[in-house]
């Protein structure tokens, strides 16, 4: 993963580290957001249905920030949306360590949103850009392993700090490290594919163009896809922690048994990245998106804790290799022109899907759902989601990008 790029003084590791630093922010925010609203909930009194509302409200600024940032990087470039995305969660993050109430706290949940939401597709888009054919998938999952990373930070960060120094003193340790990469990004260079460009398309005309001739069935699969995965992975990872408190266990147990899960994460994007190029992008993630399905049918009937963190990990380690799947799969469904806005809509519309899922996974519990129903109808969507790649889906392995 060390050679040199076609682009002068910069290299795949340093590439993809940079890229990825930002991909482990987002993550991490995710992950600290689910262990906050624990302490949230005690400390502001908050219903089930408003913690769900906290957890929606950074998903539907991730939807917007998807969009627009795509669409936007399409037009202005890779890099320079590489840097106010990130930007704008870092000062997000900071801020909402000052939150006094719920109020101000869902402002700033919505912008921190943003700011993530723009930075993933972008991310995504520039390392596939700045890789030849032959490992393009491989390195895109290994920028989305920090995605596990930032997940497992998240975890340490909550199980060793949160406890004793509170909330807010977590998201302050999450907006100061933000900033440091904002540094260090300055170094990367523009994609070569994007500079040969001689017609950069402004929205409108990239949503027409996503949405024309061949390249509509494929706007319809990734855009189901995604609000797929977002509704499973948000509706079922946000609320573990609450999930696993709900079982009896307490604040400290509960992050406790949620980082061990966690740890599965990691295996579980090293596989994705070996698969995707032995196998294709559509074969590495239907496999997962199964077993994934599977899991979290088997957490949903889980009754000792034996059980709870056998399936708790087999749900990391497939749902996050079809996540790894589902990145790749969808940034090579798009010609250059386009490639940014078509992930980016797709990302974007597949927020919805995370939309409604914390704040309906909150519901649900408030009005006593059983967990075996919950984790069934996690086992359902994601099913959905499979057989729509499996019939309709397209390889794109050994393919160039805009064949």
């Amino acid at each position: 993963m060390a050679e040199r790029l076609a682009v002068p003084n910069i290299s795949a590791r340093k590439m993809i580290t940079v890229s990825g630093l930002g991909m482990l922010f987002d993550a991490m925010d995710v992950g600290l957001l689910s262990y906050v609203l624990l302490s949230l909930e005690k400390n502001w009194h908050l219903a089930p249905t408003m913690s769900g509302l906290l957890g929606s409200m950074s998903l539907i600024g991730m939807a917007i920030g998807s969009a627009l940032a795509g669409a936007m990087a399409d037009r202005f470039g890779r890099k320079s949306l590489f840097m106010i995305t990130l930007l704008i969660y870092s000062l997000a993050t900071g801020l909402s360590a000052l939150a006094m109430g719920v109020g101000i706290f869902l402002v700033l949940r919505f912008f921190v949103g943003l700011g993530l939401g723009g930075e993933l597709p972008v991310a995504t888009t520039y390392v596939v850009e700045m890789s030849p054919e032959s490992v393009r998938a491989r390195r895109a999952v290994y920028l989305e392993t920090f995605w596990a990373v930032g997940s497992l930070v998240a975890a340490l960060l909550s199980f060793f700090v949160l406890p004793t120094l509170g909330w807010r003193i977590v998201f302050a340790l999450g907006a100061l490290p933000a900033l440091y990469t904002l540094v260090l990004r300055r170094a990367l260079p523009e994609t070569s594919k994007y500079q040969k460009l001689e017609k950069r398309l402004n929205i409108r005309q990239t949503f027409r163009l996503i949405w024309s001739g061949h390249l509509a069935k494929q706007s319809m699969v990734t855009w189901i896809l995604w609000a797929v995965m977002n509704f499973a992975y948000y509706g079922m990872f946000l609320w573990l922690p609450s999930v696993m408190a709900l079982h009896g266990y307490s604040l400290v147990h509960s992050i406790g048994y949620v980082l061990i899960m966690t740890l599965a994460q990691v295996p579980g994007y090293l596989t994705a990245a070996w698969l995707v190029e032995k196998i294709g992008r559509k074969w590495t993630l239907l496999p997962a998106m199964l077993l994934a399905a599977l899991s979290a049918l088997g957490f949903g009937f889980a009754q000792s804790t034996a059980m709870l963190i056998l399936f708790g990990l087999l749900l990391s380690f497939f749902m996050l290799a079809a996540f790894a799947g589902t990145y790749v799969f969808t940034v090579e469904q798009f010609p250059v022109r386009a490639r940014a806005s078509g992930m980016g809509w797709a990302a974007g519309f597949g927020r919805l899907g995370g939309v409604v899922a914390p704040f309906l996974t909150g519901y649900l519990l408030a009005t006593h759902v059983t967990f075996e129903n919950i984790f069934g109808l996690f086992f359902l969507v994601t099913l959905f989601g499979f057989l729509i790649v499996l019939f309709f889906g397209r390889e794109t392995r050994g393919k160039a990008l805009d064949e």
